[in-house]
């Protein structure tokens, strides 16, 4: 057998490999954002051939969901969205995430959102993961302008993280002891008021 022969399929330091581009990989997102950084880029920070990166990731975002280690795919939480009005998405939100931390990943949500609070560069990881997978879902066919349905979205963003933090992180009472239906219940209105309600206008500028 002539030297190198038989050495097809996954590389002898596969693991290693793999290791050294998701960790370049996160480095890279969280210092210059998902949009500014190629997989070039990423193979060349993990020194490794580019060809190496395809072969272990099927594009970029299959390779953030990696860099991120998520603890649940927004995509399948937000599924339902594509058949939701916008009237109704705030329900469908409420009843998403209440749903989500109700189930048996509870407390590695909770985990993963306590390291993600206590680390830079997982905050900054995890804000790409939102500005991208959740907050463009949220926005999409909202009856507004670019601007505005960013800042509804964002809006319903930070009601979502405040309810998260005080019922599940921090157990908030009474908010904690409600019941899953009833917190939801709760929930709901302010989400649709962020997103389809009416907005305060904005004040005349002072001289």
């Amino acid at each position: 057998m002539t030297p190198g022969a038989g050495r097809r399929g996954r590389p002898d330091d596969g693991g290693d490999r793999r290791e050294r581009i998701v960790a370049a990989a996160a480095q890279l997102f969280a210092d210059h954002g998902f949009d500014a950084v190629s997989l070039r880029r990423v193979a060349r920070e993990a020194r490794v051939d580019p060809a190496l990166v395809h072969h272990y990731f099927d594009g970029k975002d299959a390779l953030f969901a990696a860099a991120v280690s998520l603890p649940a795919d927004p995509g399948d939480i937000l599924a339902g969205l594509d058949t939701t009005t916008p009237q109704g998405r705030g329900r469908y939100l409420a009843h998403a995430v209440v749903a989500l931390w109700e189930g048996p990943q509870r407390p590695v949500l909770a985990a993963f959102f306590r390291a993600t609070i206590g680390s830079t560069s997982r905050t900054r990881l995890l804000k790409e993961v939102v500005r991208r997978r959740i907050l463009a879902r949220v926005a999409e066919g909202l009856p507004y302008d670019d601007a505005e349905r960013s800042l509804r979205a964002s809006l319903a963003a930070t009601q979502v993280v405040g309810f998260l933090v005080a019922r599940y992180i921090v157990e908030l009472e009474p908010l904690a002891s409600l019941g899953a239906e009833r917190a939801e219940e709760l929930l709901a209105p302010a989400l649709e008021r962020h997103l389809t309600g009416p907005l305060p206008a904005p004040r005349a500028s002072q001289p």
